[in-house]
């Protein structure tokens, strides 16, 4: 039986990865802040502190999730230096503890996310694409960067996660909550793309980039068909049977979230999974109408 450690594993994505690694007969170890359970272990970014870096020592593999929400309020100095530092320290102290270990984990799956190529209007983006000049382009590179450390000692997966669809959290609850209140609709242009993956495939393509040996630099965990944000009020419209005609105007969107609305919500990413398409990877649900549809029926 393998052991797999996931840092940051309490959040939805690290919650639902857990539990499918574990249904598939591994041992998961989950380094959080705050253990609450077995098999939870209180990590830190803290040079001093050794104390859990041995449950690296013989694992099969490390995944990394660690990283404040760069949704979870609005981006004033302290929290963009929240978001950079959460991700930054956690993935340099997770090299520092495969530097560190008798027997290294031979796979480190590292999180970044699609903001790494910054806003590219309709540009198509693959893995071969370059970094974005802007914020969120900066964070995925320096976070990115600090991941790339431990390729001396293990294959090195570069996880570029879009919106994750999910109806126990994340963001699709949010933008479905004006739909079903019948005041549902694009926002601002709605010409801005987005790159968005079901939870189920990215679950399967974690598990999947676990197992697949060539794979190892960037990889887009993105469904095939990106959509503009008008198709995605349209299909969750459709969906929830639900009007998606009322459209939220730019400047109240930048007026409530402020440098967040660009980066989040006006601007997008057309980011396209060229590498898992490559490689052979095979996704549940390719279509917006697909996903939704399993998610809400």
């Amino acid at each position: 039986m393998s052991r797999i450690v996931v840092a940051g594993g309490t959040g939805l994505l690290g919650t639902a990865l857990a539990g499918a690694l574990r249904r598939d007969g591994r041992t998961v170890v989950v380094l959080t802040r705050h253990p609450r359970q077995d098999q939870e272990v209180r990590g830190s970014t803290d040079e001093r502190d050794r104390s859990w870096m041995s449950v690296l020592d013989g694992a099969d593999a490390v995944i990394n999730l660690a990283g404040v929400s760069i949704a979870g309020g609005r981006w004033t100095t302290a929290h963009k230096a929240a978001i950079l530092d959460s991700r930054v320290q956690a993935t340099t102290a997770l090299v520092r503890a495969f530097a560190a270990a008798r027997q290294p984990p031979p796979v480190f799956v590292s999180g970044s996310a699609v903001g790494f190529y910054g806003v590219r209007g309709d540009e198509p983006l693959t893995e071969s694409s370059s970094a974005g000049s802007d914020y969120l382009g900066q964070v995925g590179q320096l976070w990115e960067a600090a991941a790339s450390g431990a390729s001396k000692q293990a294959r090195v997966v570069l996880l570029r996660t879009g919106l994750v669809l999910a109806r126990e959290g994340g963001a699709l609850p949010q933008l479905a909550l004006p739909f079903k209140l019948f005041a549902g609709g694009p926002a601002g242009t709605g010409r801005q793309f987005i790159s968005w993956i079901h939870i189920h495939d990215w679950v399967a393509m974690v598990m999947w980039a676990l197992a697949e040996q060539p794979i190892a630099g960037p990889l887009n965990a993105t469904a095939p068909g990106p959509v503009t944000n008008a198709e995605l009020a349209r299909t969750l419209g459709r969906v929830l049977k639900r009007p998606s005609w009322l459209r939220a105007p730019a400047f109240g969107l930048r007026i409530v979230l402020g440098e967040m609305a660009d980066a989040l919500v006006l601007g997008g990413q057309r980011v396209l999974p060229e590498v898992a398409h490559e490689r052979g990877f095979v996704f549940r649900y390719p279509t917006l109408e697909s996903a939704l549809r399993e998610i809400y029926q």
